[in-house]
């Protein structure tokens, strides 16, 4: 069962048993002190494992002073001047702990520090092309999705919830051989805090190896800068390669880690934040 996206007054949060947590993906200007009690009740009401906020730096303190602990840091995350934050409460603390997967999380970060900005140049092999998702995509999209993730945080196994975030600013990118989507990627673009999430990114099994992310990220960069975002960032797998080595060598800055985040795959794992200024 999926997680369910909800308001709290006009802030948007996700909660559920399947990433066992409440996260704040919205808090709206003058709920602060409204949300974190309501936040609270909800985690306390079903159990949850942990509170995940991401909040802009005006509402910062009050949420340390609630008890959450900073796990990652965007400068100039809100138009390009307001700095965000992202942090947590575990009531379990048991889930504050990352385990055996400290040791994978420090050598893919050492790894992708190595390799900082060294942008390679990845052209599309003949009989491949990128373009932006339409509503008609969504069953091939969602397709690709059920292939490559066995379960997500997000309900992208189904047509129709991509195409509702198509109409809610969440821009879909694909990779085609003819009519077969081979790869995609999305950006969640919140326009009132000119920022981006680059997330969704998928490459079938089949036609990994050929670089494809790195063209997907560089096509949604050109995207982004021309719908006037200032601040691009990720929040991607801790231990898993591929897609950090890309955020690292496309320029992005490594702002954090957020333990035991995500269920993916059938596991809880933890995240790492990347972010870049596209005025760089």
């Amino acid at each position: 069962m999926n997680d369910q996206i909800a308001r709290l007054g006009a802030s948007l949060i996700q909660h559920g048993p399947s990433n066992d947590r409440v996260y704040l993906m919205h808090l709206a200007p003058g709920e602060t002190e409204t949300v974190i009690p309501a936040i609270e009740a909800l985690a306390e009401k079903h159990g949850y494992s942990k509170l995940f906020v991401k909040v802009p730096d005006a509402a910062k303190e009050k949420f340390t002073e609630a008890g959450y602990r900073i796990e990652a840091h965007i400068p100039g995350m809100y138009g390009g001047t307001e700095d965000g934050w992202f942090l947590a409460r575990y009531p379990d603390p048991s889930r504050a702990d990352a385990g055996e997967a400290k040791t994978a999380i420090s050598d893919v970060l050492t790894a992708a520090k190595k390799t900082a900005a060294t942008p390679t140049t990845c052209p599309l092999p003949d009989g491949y092309e990128i373009a932006e998702a339409t509503p008609d995509d969504a069953p091939a999209l969602a397709a690709l999705y059920r292939e490559v993730f066995a379960t997500y945080p997000f309900p992208v196994h189904d047509p129709a919830y991509l195409r509702d975030t198509m109409d809610d600013d969440v821009r879909y990118f694909l990779i085609k051989n003819g009519d077969t989507v081979v790869a995609a990627s999305s950006a969640e673009v919140d326009h009132a805090g000119q920022n981006a999430e680059m997330t969704d990114f998928a490459t079938h099994p089949a036609a990994r190896g050929r670089g494809f992310c790195p063209v997907l990220l560089q096509t949604m960069e050109e995207e982004m800068r021309r719908a006037g975002i200032c601040t691009v960032y990720t929040i991607a797998r801790a231990a898993f390669y591929p897609i950090t080595i890309t955020f690292a060598r496309a320029g992005y800055r490594f702002g954090g880690t957020l333990i035991n985040n995500t269920q993916i795959c059938g596991a809880f794992e933890s995240m790492n934040v990347w972010y870049r200024s596209l005025g760089e």
